[in-house]
């Protein structure tokens, strides 16, 4: 009984190894073949990928599109290559294509979400309508650009909060580009008895004296109109976004003091209560 099932285990362990010696001598070439194709393949693909991502760094093409460009070079060219490989081993790669198509359409439904941040993102690399450091509005959202990736540009506002907006929400809408300034507009009034220039000009001085101020854009200092409270002046500077509180605050307080010592006078609303005394019958 013992020899019966001796026997019949080395039968299975012949048949074992004249399975791997046959298919060995039979496909050993092939998968030689396969493998020297493959090895060869990711040589290619990462060497492709580095001479596009010289040629793009040296035409200065943005740093997240010559990434994205030369990693999706490579993994065409691995794709292409095993493809190859698959059909040297004799492996019929025509139901693994139709396989792929449909998994990459329901791929394709299910994060076109994501997909049309991506392709916004390439589009906004490639027109470059702001780059790191500007002073874009979105959507009634401002802030400096930190970063711009394929699927989100990062706005940094005034106090320090980041702020992500998927690229989808930026291309094809209203975009505001203060670069790396932001515009301060304020406006008071003066009284009809005293001097607009005399006013205008103290303030072009004030702003012209504050650092904080962004010195290669004018400001613009002017009659705004006229009411029944007195002149309205406006006032309308720049400065660097990253400080535009602080600099705004100080520059509408140094114009104020300069205006209060050069005794200009602020009118202010004046209310008239009439009180009727009615007889008692």
């Amino acid at each position: 009984m013992k020899e019966d099932q001796l026997e019949l285990e080395l039968q299975q362990l012949q048949g074992i190894y004249t399975f791997i010696y046959e298919f060995l001598v039979q496909y050993s070439f092939q998968i030689l073949g396969a493998g020297l194709i493959f090895l060869l393949g990711l040589w290619v693909a990462n060497k492709a990928s580095k001479i596009v991502a010289a040629q793009l760094k040296k035409h200065h093409i943005d740093i997240t599109l010559s990434n994205f460009m030369s990693n999706l070079l490579r993994i065409l060219i691995i794709a292409m290559v095993g493809i190859v490989a698959l059909g040297k081993l004799g492996i019929s790669i025509t139901p693994m294509v139709a396989a792929i198509g449909a998994a990459s359409l329901g791929a394709g439904l299910a994060l076109q979400g994501m997909l049309s941040n991506y392709a916004a993102g390439i589009t906004i690399i490639i027109t470059r309508p702001f780059v790191v450091g500007n002073t874009i509005s979105i959507k009634e959202i401002t802030g400096v650009v930190q970063d711009i990736f394929l699927g989100m540009t990062v706005l940094i506002n005034e106090e320090g909060e980041q702020i992500n907006i998927p690229n989808k929400h930026i291309v094809g809408e209203i975009l505001h580009n203060s670069f790396a300034n932001k515009l301060v507009e304020t406006h008071f009034n003066i009284s009809y008895t005293s001097d607009p220039d005399k006013v205008i000009n103290l303030a072009t001085e004030v702003i012209k004296q504050c650092t904080g101020v962004n010195q290669e854009q004018s400001p613009l200092i002017g009659i705004n109109g006229f009411n029944s409270i007195g002149i309205e002046i406006n006032i309308r500077y720049w400065v660097p976004t990253h400080t535009y509180y602080q600099d705004k605050y100080q520059t509408n307080l140094a114009i104020y003091q300069a205006l209060l010592s050069a005794n200009i006078v602020f009118p202010c609303p004046v209310k008239e209560v009439h009180i009727e005394k009615q007889n008692s019958g």
